[in-house]
């Protein structure tokens, strides 16, 4: 009886394997990327450009940047020049392509975002970006001197800065007050638009910071007005990892007078 019992045993384990086998060749399997990661086409739709293109040009350089965050949201990001050459290269001088203005808080990390390596990014970073005098002369240099020819100025979702400037509390301790200030006019602004207040005026805050970059003399503004820098504002979403330029800050850039053709795509 014992003989049997372990028989039959077998004879299921075997029946059962064997429908496990058939039913694993039936289930479909998974499709094959329509565009493998790294060829030609799939390069050029994440824009993976040559940096010193995109360090000629500042319509290159956005469409580099926008490319890299594409990269990062689809959990694609090749990571270049963050290897210890890269360090080492940078011994002698830096030639990053673009200047960040962007918020101090930790949860928005500007290489990884971008998907950018070493010297590729000049950032600033004050709470709710807000400026001041270092700033602009931070912003200048990288312009004026290191020739830096794109400007963004990246808020970001869940601004902590921003919804103090929109509850206004007492008693701020420090200096707090001074960030709390500069933000208030943003925040004045969209009291009484629809949607979400707080989305609103950190989308009006980057605006009016972008605004006054494009008008600040003596460096800045002239070099807009030329067409050899460009300036514009964008919003990282910190739930997706998407970054969001502002339409309002792409329309009627001012064209570049004798602008270098882009020899990478």
């Amino acid at each position: 009886m014992k003989t049997q019992i372990t028989a039959a045993l077998c004879l299921c384990s075997v029946v059962f394997s064997s429908l496990s086998t058939q039913a694993q060749q039936r289930r479909p399997r998974p499709a094959a990327s329509a565009v493998p990661i790294d060829s030609a086409k799939w390069r050029a739709e994440h824009y993976v450009v040559n940096r010193d293109s995109a360090y000629a040009d500042p319509n290159v350089a956005l469409r580099k940047l926008m490319g890299g965050n594409r990269r990062f949201v689809e959990n694609k990001s090749i990571k270049p020049r963050q290897d210890r050459s890269a360090l080492t290269n940078t011994e002698k001088g830096q030639q990053p392509f673009a200047i960040i203005v962007g918020c101090s808080d930790s949860r928005v990390p500007n290489e990884i975002i971008f998907d950018q390596g070493v010297g590729d990014l000049f950032i600033v970073r004050t709470a709710g970006q807000v400026m001041a005098e270092a700033s602009y002369a931070s912003i200048e240099f990288a312009s004026a001197v290191l020739g830096s020819k794109l400007i963004v100025v990246l808020g970001h979702q869940s601004c902590g800065a921003v919804d103090a400037a929109i509850k206004r509390p007492e008693n701020l301790p420090g200096h707090i007050v001074t960030l709390v200030n500069a933000i208030k006019p943003a925040a004045q602004k969209v009291r009484a638009m629809g949607g979400n207040l707080l989305e609103n005026a950190i989308r009006q805050n980057v605006l009016e910071q972008v605004a006054l970059l494009r008008d600040l003399d003596p460096v800045l503004s002239r070099r807009y007005q030329s067409g050899e820098i460009l300036i514009v504002g964008a919003v990282y979403q910190l739930g997706t990892g998407k970054v969001e330029f502002l339409p309002e800050t792409l329309k009627n850039l001012p064209q570049r007078r004798n602008a270098p053709s882009a020899s990478a795509k």
